[in-house]
């Protein structure tokens, strides 16, 4: 039941549920809260300024329309601040007072928590107090306030950094500060955004849905449309506190360039870096702009939600966004209350992830419970957009790689990945690393890597992390946060839930189709080894890649059937020969073991003269792996049969690409080699001559 209030009869609701008075004037409606909106941390990302036309992405109008209230919003948030070190220098260097006091407030702090670190390490309690300290050093960021905070949010990512006792505790910092009062929020909505709040909303509620660093969430309703729309308000002065610890903090970087040799990093730079995006955060029309981008590249698929900007009601410290009916992901039974499974939102957010991760690059790096809402129809919603991130290019690539080198236990790959992925500097020798992955991996697969626990992988490559001179870059570590979350919240509903299993179809249908050279190298890697084709290997992929709704039969192999074709692909080509004489005999031979099967006991005597061993001279171990071959083969072709949309056309491209020379050539190397093949095996009965079992090894 709503409760509405007069204009004239200002009040705040207690948490008792009682309403008290309170200086502020306007129309104010509580609503019954389903949704929640957290907290956001941008990043600056590159503002989509055109959709296209058709793209059905419009917030709030028409196209046009939508881009000038945009542009409007933009304008209102023209004097956003920028981080400057130098500006900092100059405003703070001529207040020495409040320097000391701030510096004073830090130290204390700080100092004392490193003395109860000492303490505990003298009387060998340092493991054991580990927990009770990493909760201690939450308490102390959220003292600190907002920058301290924000630092406290960076490091729960870093587990090159942080134990994973402190990474768990830093974590809950997503909620650390109390609300600041609504009479200030509302008379910043109205600055902002030039209009008296009661010609904007013809309600809002009075106290904030929810509330974290940077700001507070309000719920309302759009006067001119009755829309109902979330009101993120920035917290007020909290440039003047961030702008102060960043210029001590910075001076601190200084003395540790200069004084401590163990840090070979450029601490001011990394200072300066961490910085920039904390004021790119204090933009709300910058997180607009994410949603925007973010809702373009996946919003595409039907069980994704991505909310709208209303962007004439958003400026550089209000955002106003589509409000979200829905329930958290970890509210198992609230969920099921409304004929919805848990899991497979999950899924739906597994696939988003990895489509986010590995094919744009550019991801939302805060999926918490907070920020994921089950909809009544059924919906995945994402919601704040502030804390974005990209994968670079190469990396995308270089983590499927990864995966497969990881599927394959080459751990010296692996090791080698970790240049690509740029965790390591050119000039670190890999090989002390190999034996670490070796024994961490060795123990970890002793089943399939599906049924393998990624919090697991995480915890493990974690440790390796830390031992050894790695660099983790802040994409790859909220990479491993996301997936982490998201199988946390899978395991409520699901104990045995891996999301490595979830994640294959995916990865075995990027494998298949995907034409960038270094997932099809990839590709050969998985499928030849030793000089022989792993039918297995290609079965399951397709079996897995089948369980991706946008896997396509006609893209699947055509990678490697270019590069089979290609000027460089002479080494696959020898490689294709062997197999395809090989599954040419097991088809022929296995047609007259067949054949001969089918014929009356008392013909075979007679044909055969009586001889036992039936037609062909062969071990039974060879004839079994033959006629295995052969049903391995058939079994991927009805794979490909029983497919979705299955259209016997797809194979003409490729037949398309065999009609070239280079095919044609090779054509002819594989007619000669079956010819001398099954010539060799007459041969061999004619003259009734024992065969070994490695001849069905070629």
């Amino acid at each position: 039941m709503s409760l509405l209030v007069a204009v004239g009869q200002p009040f705040s609701l207690c948490p008792c549920g009682s309403i008290q008075k309170k200086p502020y004037r306007g129309v104010v409606r509580l609503f019954p809260i389903r949704a929640a909106l957290v907290e956001a941390r941008p990043r600056t990302v590159p503002a989509l300024r055109d959709d296209g036309p058709g793209s059905g992405l419009v917030f709030g109008g028409n196209r046009t329309d939508d881009l000038q209230a945009e542009a409007r919003a933009m304008a209102r948030a023209a004097n956003a601040s920028v981080y400057s070190p130098e500006l900092l220098a100059v405003k703070y260097g001529s207040r020495p007072i409040k320097v000391l006091r701030r510096t004073l407030q830090i130290l204390i702090a700080v100092t004392s928590f490193g003395l109860t670190l000492l303490v505990d390490q003298r009387n060998g309690q340092l493991d054991r107090n580990k927990r009770l300290r990493a909760a201690e050093l939450r308490r102390v960021f959220t003292r600190l306030g907002p920058t301290f905070v924000k630092l406290g949010q960076g490091l729960s990512t870093r587990p090159d950094i942080c134990p994973p006792e402190y990474l768990e505790e830093l974590s809950e910092l997503q909620d650390a500060l109390p609300t600041f009062p609504d009479a200030e929020a509302f008379s910043c909505i109205e600055r902002e955004l030039g209009l008296p709040i009661d010609s904007i909303f013809s309600s809002i509620s009075p106290s904030p849905i929810a509330a974290a660093s940077l700001g507070q969430v309000y719920k309302a309703q759009l006067k001119y449309s009755g829309q109902v729309v979330a009101v993120k308000v920035q917290r007020p002065g909290i440039e003047e506190a961030i702008g102060l610890d960043f210029y001590l903090i910075r001076a601190l970087g200084f003395l540790i360039n200069k004084y401590v040799d163990i840090i070979s990093s450029d601490v001011v730079a990394l200072i300066d870096e961490f910085a920039r995006r904390v004021y790119q955060e204090l933009n709300y029309v910058q997180e607009g702009q994410n949603a925007r981008r973010f809702k373009k590249l996946y919003a595409d698929k039907e069980d994704v939600l991505v909310p709208d900007i209303f962007w004439e009601y958003t400026s550089g410290k209000v955002l106003t966004m589509e409000w979200v009916d829905g329930v958290k992901l970890n509210e198992q039974d609230a969920i099921e209350r409304q004929g919805l499974r848990v899991l497979d939102l999950v899924n739906t957010g597994i696939q988003c992830s990895l489509r986010q991760l590995l094919e744009y690059g550019y991801f939302h790096a805060d999926p918490h419970p907070g920020n994921l809402l089950a909809t009544p129809e059924g919906k995945l919603a994402f919601l704040d957009f502030g804390m974005m991130s990209e994968t670079p290019e190469e990396a995308r690539f270089a983590i499927i790689g990864h995966v497969v080198h990881m599927v394959n236990r080459d751990y010296e790959a692996m090791a080698r990945d970790y240049y690509v992925l740029d965790f390591l500097s050119p000039d670190v020798d890999v090989s002390p690393i190999v034996p670490a992955l070796r024994n961490f991996f060795d123990d970890a697969l002793n089943s399939t890597v599906s049924e393998l626990n990624f919090k697991t992988i995480v915890d493990g490559l974690g440790a390796v992390l830390y031992q050894y001179p790695f660099n983790v870059p802040a994409y790859y570590a909220l990479i491993l946060r996301s997936l982490t979350v998201l199988e946390g919240l899978a395991l409520y509903a699901d104990p045995n839930f891996k999301v490595l299993a979830a994640s294959y179809p995916y990865f075995a249908k990027r494998l298949l189709t995907d034409p960038n050279p270094y997932l099809r190298d990839a590709l050969i890697e998985l499928l030849f080894k030793d000089g022989k084709f792993r039918w297995n290997r290609l079965e399951n992929l397709l079996v897995q890649g089948r369980k991706d709704r946008d896997f396509s039969v006609k893209d699947a192999l055509q990678p490697v059937l270019k590069l089979l074709l290609g000027p460089e692909g002479e080494e696959l080509r020898d490689l294709v020969i062997k197999e395809a004489v090989r599954v040419t005999e097991a088809f022929v031979l296995g047609t007259v073991i067949d054949t001969y099967n089918y014929i009356p006991d008392l013909m075979r005597t007679l044909m055969f003269n009586g001889n036992a061993t039936g037609p062909l001279l062969m071990s039974n171990t060879e004839q079994e792996s033959m006629m295995e071959l052969r049903d391995q083969v058939l079994r991927i072709w009805g794979l490909l049969q029983s497919s979705e949309q299955f259209d016997p056309a797809v194979l003409q491209p490729i037949l398309q690409v065999l009609q070239e020379p280079e095919a044609r050539s090779l054509g002819g190397r594989v007619i000669g080699g079956i010819t001398q093949r099954l010539a060799a095996r007459l041969l061999q009965q004619v003259l009734r001559a024992p065969t070994t079992d490695s001849t069905s090894t070629l």
